[in-house]
């Protein structure tokens, strides 16, 4: 089996995945809290691009689109402990506690490396993975709200992401699939993050930018598809999944009946005077 996973709760699992590379488009409902036991994970957000590894922790904000990437390294499978932060805890933990400063929703991927409290709470949940049914009652409390403390004792900013419970407001349309657009969701998603039902997206969408969202997604997709092969001289399997594209046959298809020759063209050999208008 390739991919495997365990949990204590539906917040709680550890995860190992032994392929070659797992690719997904994800926006969690929830904050998450992961600790890297071994292999390699590309996070790749419309602003900035992450590389984790063995050892590291870090914090992902709920409601925002990235793209996951994980890898083996070094003869290791991906494997990690993941802990999802959701609303309800975090609601009844902040009932009981003040937040510190302004609560505001941060987009940042919070990055601990290697801390020491932490890496104890998350390698302490390992035996309990093989628990089953012998697992001490409310002990995914316990643990959760162990990690919580401790992210507010080493990180006095991340109340304003843990305290903050808003949702999306509308915001401008434009300027957010300009910078997101390279993420493989569906137009649901699109417009729950822009504060819109789907029908006022699709409305918004061609007053903003005339032309269908699907049209536009594709161009806009390929055309950062174009730049990565030409510019920065990289293959079709290594641009395809940053560019939004579901699988290489799709995006292949796609390139081809736009620009009228192939991906796997030489990168050398395309230029901008042979691009097809």
């Amino acid at each position: 089996m390739e991919f495997e996973t365990k949990y204590i709760t539906a917040d709680i699992k550890l995860s190992e995945f032994k392929g070659k590379v797992f690719k997904t488009e994800v926006m969690f409902e929830h904050h998450m809290l992961v600790w890297f036991i071994s292999g390699e994970t590309k996070i790749i957000q419309a602003d900035a691009t992450f590389i984790f590894n063995a050892g590291d922790i870090f914090l992902i904000p709920r409601n925002q689109l990235a793209t996951i990437i994980n890898y083996p390294k070094d003869g290791h499978p991906h494997k990690a402990v993941a802990m999802h932060l959701t609303k309800e805890r975090l609601k009844d933990f902040y009932s009981r506690h003040k937040a510190i400063g302004k609560v505001q929703p941060l987009k940042k991927v919070y990055h601990f490396s290697k801390h020491p409290l932490l890496e104890s709470c998350l390698a302490s949940l390992i035996p309990y993975f093989d628990l089953g049914e012998n697992l001490p009652p409310d002990i995914a409390t316990i643990k959760i709200e162990e990690a919580i403390t401790i992210l507010r004792s080493i990180d006095k900013s991340v109340d304003g992401l843990l305290a903050n419970f808003e949702e999306p407001g509308k915001i401008n349309l434009t300027d957010f699939m300009e910078r997101h657009y390279m993420f493989n969701m569906t137009l649901d998603r699109f417009g729950y993050l822009t504060g819109r039902s789907l029908a006022t997206f699709r409305r918004d969408f061609k007053k903003a930018f005339n032309t269908t969202p699907q049209k536009w997604l594709t161009e806009k997709r390929l055309e950062l598809a174009y730049y990565q092969l030409t510019e920065k001289q990289r293959k079709p399997i290594d641009v395809y999944v940053e560019a939004g594209f579901e699988n290489l046959s799709h995006f292949s298809y796609a390139f081809k009946n736009h620009f009228g020759y192939p991906p796997k063209a030489l990168p050398g050999k395309i230029t901008a005077s042979n691009k097809k208008p």
